[in-house]
């Protein structure tokens, strides 16, 4: 089995967030497949197979398989649309959330994802325990959001991941203004339930993030910088019931997996 590794948002090697991808010809046995994400350790491993003129597209953590994954899907756009199909630039996938497209437009790949909800919370001192900070605000979806006093009390996070397993949501992330010009927020995301401390670059998660800053800001695009240790960049839209989240993305290595 052909398996690739890349760097997604990012056009640095060593940043952005790592993804593995293996495009097969047939389904092998999910036990397989799970096996094969904890091996690789990294927070998604992407396994897909053409059917008709899309692809069936799953993603793995090193835990458990996931319901949606951003920066997996744009890795294995990479990978699909360079190395099986390069005379494409769009490319589309069956997932557990429905129909995704990508297209390629230069080096960016954009991805339209469902937006999530806002579904707003109380703060509780059970979410400032388990951070660290007091957030302003608190809103759920399949993900917790907090929305931190700014961006220095995200950059600075220590959270207690014992405390963020007692926490609502599969993921807890945290955001705020950004302190740079060229970008509009920050955040970070974190996720022990899936054995993932901290996410290094998280797509799916700009679909809440996205439409809070465009609500509070005012805009319809984005540019979001993602604070973890390797960082990344996301461009983002909203569009009605519609995210957009765009990236860069670079392949680190190519190698084939024995499957004993």
């Amino acid at each position: 089995m052909d398996q690739f590794i890349v760097d997604a948002f990012t056009d640095s090697l060593f940043r952005g967030n790592q993804a593995a991808v293996c495009v097969m010809e047939s389904w092998p046995a999910d036990e397989l497949m799970q096996n094969i994400a904890k091996e690789n350790n990294f927070s998604e491993t992407a396994f897909a197979v053409k059917e008709g003129d899309s692809y069936h597209l799953r993603w793995f953590t090193p835990g458990d398989e996931i319901d949606f994954c951003g920066h997996a899907t744009l890795g294995t756009s990479f990978v699909i649309l360079n190395y099986y199909e390069p005379e494409r630039n769009e490319v589309s996938f069956q997932t557990q959330v429905g129909r995704l497209s990508v297209q390629r437009k230069g080096d960016l790949f954009e991805m339209d994802f469902p937006a999530y909800k806002l579904r707003k919370i109380e703060v509780t001192d059970r979410m400032e325990e388990a951070i660290g900070v007091r957030p302003l605000e608190a809103y759920i979806d399949r993900d917790l959001l907090l929305v931190l006093p700014d961006a220095a009390s995200v950059r600075s996070l220590t959270p207690d991941q014992e405390k963020l397993l007692t926490l609502d949501g599969l993921i807890t992330a945290v955001t705020a203004p950004s302190d740079e010009k060229e970008f509009d927020c920050v955040s970070r995301v974190f996720v022990p339930k899936m054995a993932i401390p901290e996410d290094p670059v998280t797509g799916s998660t700009h679909c809440m993030i996205t439409p809070y800053w465009c609500g509070r800001l005012g805009k319809d695009r984005l540019t979001c910088f993602q604070a973890s240790s390797r960082s990344g960049i996301l461009y983002t839209g909203l569009r009605g019931n519609r995210v957009t989240v765009a990236g860069k993305a670079v392949l680190y290595s190519r190698g084939k997996i024995l499957e004993g």
